[in-house]
């Protein structure tokens, strides 16, 4: 038995010929083409340039339009050119939009040309200008909401500020007090072992005291602040950004610089001098403890020496700089929180960029306060 093939259906796409002249009827849409290729395989296409008739096309989407052009295109190949007739308005509108975007996906793109090093440490350059500027332009909008807010005090959100008080200062102090004593242990052993050596056992006391308070403990607080309460300051605005939190926040009329940044900065700058005050306590706790177990320097004679050493102008410096540290991570936090875009990886990259910004900038103004008061004779 030989299988005839069923006839196509009234939505079925054919083509048919008659002397110079072909017609294309039916449907041509994802469902109407489907055995089309054999249907062409028994029509006897006129030899020389033809005609395809489209106006008895009932309906064509882009399958069908593709499927067509690339009839045209297998013709023409065999050297028939070929004149598309009869179509209508709508149906020439869309043949035209599926050969421009073949035609478009048809050309590869050059890849681009790699930049040289020249160009690129230009474009490191510019970008880093951009982001400065940006920050510096954050900056300013947070002056300004924050003199807005000491010229109408009713508006200040005290509740914000005392409990971001909480959180970076009252939190804070387990991990600042273990750290600071961990650290005068440290500096007290190392040097001790040298003065130890010279027969200079009491001078531990300028060694912990003058490095501690007025270098180490401001920095190191900071430091601490930066990795424990201004990744959290990111992570909290990114994630209101991501849940459009903040967007609610403009469409009810309450301005977010007043509600997630000037609390966040004045608790921060209230938090960290205490912080170095309690971490200053602790350094010198823990270098008297190693200065007693390994100098034979006691408790009595450190407390007595210290005064001596530790000018108040020493100890002023220390926790001056505290406030400075303290608003470069508040609002570098901040700044980068309201930069997450997208999702949750956008949380974590943001987070990881404002502690490194944060600690760098700390690390800078430290070099910057070491050189202007050696500079002034402090």
């Amino acid at each position: 038995m030989v299988a005839v093939p069923s006839p196509p259906s009234v939505d079925s796409a054919v083509v048919r010929c008659a002397m110079e002249r072909c017609q294309c009827a039916g449907g041509w849409t994802l469902d109407g083409i489907q055995g089309l290729d054999s249907r062409l395989r028994s029509v006897r296409w006129p030899s020389g340039a033809l005609e395809l008739d489209c106006s008895a096309v009932r309906a064509i989407d882009t399958t069908g339009a593709l499927r067509l052009l690339n009839l045209v295109a297998e013709l023409e190949q065999a050297g028939r050119p070929v004149r598309l007739v009869g179509l209508r308005a709508e149906h020439r509108a869309l043949l035209e939009l599926v050969r421009e975007r073949r035609a478009s996906a048809g050309v590869s793109a050059a890849p681009p040309a790699r930049p040289g090093g020249l160009e690129r440490l230009g474009r490191l350059v510019a970008f880093h200008l951009s982001a400065g500027t940006a920050f510096l332009g954050f900056v300013g909008e947070a002056a300004a909401a924050l003199g807005r807010l000491l010229l109408r005090p009713g508006r200040f959100r005290w509740r914000a500020l005392f409990g971001n008080i909480e959180d970076a200062g009252v939190n804070a102090l387990p991990i600042i007090a273990l750290l600071s004593f961990m650290m005068g242990v440290v500096i007290a052993y190392q040097g001790g072992q040298q003065l130890k050596a010279y027969g200079a056992n009491i001078f531990i006391v300028e060694l912990i005291s003058l490095t501690m308070l007025r270098e180490l403990a401001p920095l190191i607080t900071a430091i601490i602040v930066a990795g424990r309460t201004g990744s959290a300051y990111t992570a909290q605005i990114g994630t209101m950004q991501i849940t459009e939190e903040v967007d609610a926040l403009r469409t009810i009329g309450i301005p977010p610089m007043d509600l997630l940044v000037v609390p966040k900065l004045l608790a921060l700058v209230v938090a960290l001098p205490l912080l170095t005050v309690f971490a200053d306590a602790l350094s010198v706790f823990g270098g008297m403890v190693m200065a007693q177990t390994l100098l034979d320097v006691n408790f009595s004679d450190f407390l007595d020496r210290v005064p001596q050493v530790v000018t108040l102008t020493s100890f002023l410096l220390g926790v001056g700089k505290a406030p400075v540290f303290a608003a470069i991570i508040a609002l570098v936090g901040c700044y980068q929180g309201f930069h997450v875009r997208g999702g949750a990886d956008s949380v974590g990259r943001q987070t990881t960029v404002s502690v490194v910004q944060s600690i760098f900038l700390v690390i800078a103004a430290d070099a910057l306060f070491s050189v202007v008061l050696g500079g002034v004779g402090l």
